[in-house]
């Protein structure tokens, strides 16, 4: 492979076993992802001591397919990414404990790798002219944060969720409406059979200058609202609950990513996490984009959701620079980004 540099990276943050190699930052040799959506279905959303064990018999099968297909063995790998938080203590823990035993087996750099910024850092690999600053919104199951990327690796936090994110709205809405798990799909595709004008959920955009994000007050609305026409035993029209519901969501969301790429000058807005997969969100976005003059870039729907390609980016740029961990690493649940 000469002077390129290859990452193997794995992520086992939530749900997913992910494990991919990536050759200079930005090209995928391969990104396996074996997904646990079938297995959490019945019980409405991740079970955490489920994935866990299910992280643990998955991963070597994982790590030896990641090679196969990039065509590699152990001794071309000149360092490990791995996702040490945030996300679920349990699941961290088994790609931790995995990519540690490879980096001291291999003798090879450790790069811990920050989940949010892998989410950020997919969009690297599927624009490959991205460069920064540019202002991102991260939207995802856990994590709604609008971020102001002023170089690889360095972050000024615009705003962040103040209680649900985005995409955990989503999963309870669709609960609520006996649609089952994951939330954020279902709802989407029945939006675009529903009225998104039909109901007036609120829209929470906090203090005056604030780009903070608050949804429990949203999903609260919705919930009352079935409740109460349950209560007058009236019909309840599922596709303009589904649209009214994602059209409060994504206006918040679409209003303050341009306010904050104005406030830091910016004219590249960059999407990413599993509620950058939206549909409704994209084309909201795309249309108020095109009205200010500001250039919106997001990935591929499968990098969207959560995957080892955007940790091996994210872990390359941090290789780069020299920041490398020990084997004293631990996982932490409730990491920030920054």
């Amino acid at each position: 492979m000469g002077n390129d540099i290859l990452t193997m990276a794995i992520e086992t943050s939530c749900d997913e076993t992910s494990v991919a190699i990536v050759k200079n930052g930005r090209n995928i040799l391969s990104n396996i992802i074996s997904s646990q959506i079938e297995l959490h279905k019945k019980f409405g959303g991740v079970v955490p001591e489920v994935a866990s064990r299910k992280h643990i018999e998955n991963i070597d099968m994982i790590v030896q397919q990641a090679l196969d297909k990039a065509k590699i063995t152990f001794k071309d790998i000149d360092h490990i990414a791995v996702t040490y938080g945030p996300g679920l203590v349990g699941a961290l823990l088994v790609g931790l404990s995995t990519a540690k035993a490879l980096a001291y087996g291999l003798n090879i750099p450790l790069v811990g790798t920050n989940h949010i910024e892998g989410h950020i850092s997919a969009n690297f690999i599927e624009h490959k002219d991205l460069e920064p600053p540019f202002t991102c919104l991260i939207v995802s199951g856990g994590h709604t944060h609008l971020v102001y990327v002023e170089d690889y690796g360095s972050y000024k936090i615009l705003g962040r969720t103040r209680d649900d994110a985005a995409g955990e709205a989503f999963d309870k809405v669709s609960r609520s409406l006996g649609l089952g798990y994951p939330g954020g799909p279902i709802i989407d595709k029945l939006s675009t059979k529903g009225n998104s004008n039909a109901i007036d959920f609120p829209r929470a955009y906090l203090e005056e200058d604030s780009l903070d994000f608050s949804f429990s007050g949203l999903k609260s609305a919705v919930l009352n609202y079935l409740n109460n026409m349950k209560q007058k035993r009236q019909d309840i029209v599922v596709e303009d609950v589904a649209a009214s519901f994602q059209q409060a969501v994504v206006d918040v969301l679409v209003d303050k990513s341009i306010i904050g790429a104005k406030l830091m000058d910016t004219d590249i807005i960059v999407m990413a996490g599993g509620v950058a997969a939206n549909s409704g969100l994209r084309k909201a976005m795309e249309e108020r984009c095109k009205k200010e003059g500001i250039t919106l870039k997001y990935p591929s729907k499968i990098l969207c959701t959560d995957n080892a390609a955007m940790i091996g980016c994210a872990g390359y740029y941090r290789y780069r620079k020299g920041q490398v961990s020990d084997l004293t690493l631990n996982a932490m649940p409730n990491l920030k980004l920054g």
